[in-house]
């Protein structure tokens, strides 16, 4: 799919270590173009993002954050760097990729880390999603043995899970929705020292 096919909008990913290369990998296997950003000037990560493929195009986080869609793929406490970015995320899909572990629950307000961080994207519409898998595993092509990869999905909006859904789908994932943040977001989120029961668990749909 080229950039003139692609209806659904552009898509950027914020934070270029395992995690951002894992979904940047996902993107070229298909023929999407995605922007890539982290806090460094872009020359600093051009030569990785080339050695991945053409669709992947380095550029500064001021340039990232005018995409429709934006993979948080950074650690989780510089979220609310990225959130600075704009005053407003009215009419943006953030899908959180961030883990929490090692942050005392208190420093989150007793709250589910998603719903922590949506409040950070004044705005915009989060999804929780992307982040049960290890970069290793995340990064392989998710047709597996004839089924597809699982990615869990979680958001308080409907409508931003089915976008993310459908993404996940053109991305070669088999998408599972788990409700809202509260609910869903706790079965695949990092919290303190423990793991929701879903992280890591690398599942396989198959068509029934």
């Amino acid at each position: 799919m080229s950039k003139s096919e692609n209806k659904a909008g552009s898509y950027a990913i914020i934070g270029f270590g395992k995690i951002g290369q894992a979904l940047a990998k996902a993107f070229a296997r298909n023929g999407i173009e995605v922007s890539v950003a982290t806090t460094r000037d872009p020359e600093s990560f051009a030569s990785d993002a080339a050695a991945i493929g053409s669709e992947i195009i380095p550029t500064t986080l001021a340039e990232a954050v005018k995409a429709d869609v934006i993979f948080l793929a950074v650690r989780f406490e510089s979220h609310a760097d990225v959130a600075k970015a704009l005053p407003t995320w009215q009419g943006k899909t953030i899908v959180d990729v961030t883990n929490a572990y090692g942050v005392p629950p208190e420093k989150m307000g007793g709250l589910p880390s998603a719903r922590f961080v949506a409040q950070a994207f004044t705005g915009g519409k989060l999804v929780k999603g992307f982040n049960h898998l290890g970069a290793a595993i995340l990064e392989q092509d998710p047709a597996v043995h004839g089924g597809r990869r699982v990615v869990f999905l979680a958001s308080d909006d409907d409508d931003a899970a089915a976008e993310i859904g459908a993404l996940a789908e053109n991305l070669g994932f088999a998408p599972v929705k788990l409700g809202g943040l509260s609910e869903g977001g706790l079965l695949v989120q990092a919290h303190g020292n423990t793991w929701g029961k879903l992280i890591f668990q690398d599942l396989v749909k198959f068509k029934s």
